[in-house]
């Protein structure tokens, strides 16, 4: 049996998830966590198999929270379940530590597959992930620029693209607006861009919309 711990601060995301591994067999939800503070404890306190892993939560998140719990649990399997498909997100947690990668769009089958082959000792990327990593890593020599931005930046810049505001973008990873805004405008320096509609027009121009 493979002892589960989800972390993902979206109820309904977590609801979804337990009635889903309900089904299977082998795995068996121990643990859940909503903030990087509860990560944290349930690796302390729990004998989990498998940390299934949402990347954007209130609080340490990200591959900063990658990393705490890599120190505390060295050998736990991390398996990555994010609404990101960005390649350069992928690696950078993957670097950080991080066994696996899995986007939330993919079939459960895939996830459930992850889950066994990450609890099993080995990697996995989703096969969507997979085929973006292998784009990127084939023109990384043409020295793009969005390749020199930070993870959140990367974040903020994702977020922006999509349309979502300043302020939506503060709630949703809750810190506060002018921090925002401060990773906003060294990510438009890194990028060469002057307004939100140049970064739109970036993002289309590299195939980083969905």
């Amino acid at each position: 049996m493979i002892k589960l711990a989800i972390s993902e601060d979206h109820a309904i995301v977590r609801s979804g998830l337990r009635q889903m591994f309900a089904l299977v067999g082998d795995l068996v939800v121990v643990a859940e966590a909503v903030n990087g503070s509860e990560v944290i404890a349930l690796c302390e306190r729990h004998d989990i198999d498998v940390l299934l892993l949402d990347l954007n939560m209130p609080g340490l998140s990200g591959n900063d929270l990658i990393a705490r719990v890599r120190a505390k649990r060295p050998t736990l399997p991390i398996l990555i379940l994010s609404m990101h498909d960005t390649a350069q997100i992928g690696i950078a947690a993957i670097k950080a530590g991080a066994n696996g990668y899995v986007t939330k769009d993919s079939e459960p089958t895939i996830l459930i597959e992850a889950i066994r082959k990450v609890a099993a000792g080995g990697r996995y990327i989703a096969p969507q992930m997979a085929q973006s990593i292998a784009l990127y890593s084939s023109s990384v020599a043409a020295g793009r620029p969005h390749d020199s931005l930070s993870d959140r930046e990367m974040s903020v810049f994702l977020e922006l693209v999509a349309g979502r505001s300043v302020n939506d973008i503060a709630d949703k990873f809750h810190i506060s607006n002018k921090t925002v805004s401060t990773h906003k405008a060294r990510m438009m320096d890194k990028l060469g861009a002057r307004s939100t509609a140049e970064l739109v027009r970036y993002a289309v121009e590299h195939g980083m919309l969905n």
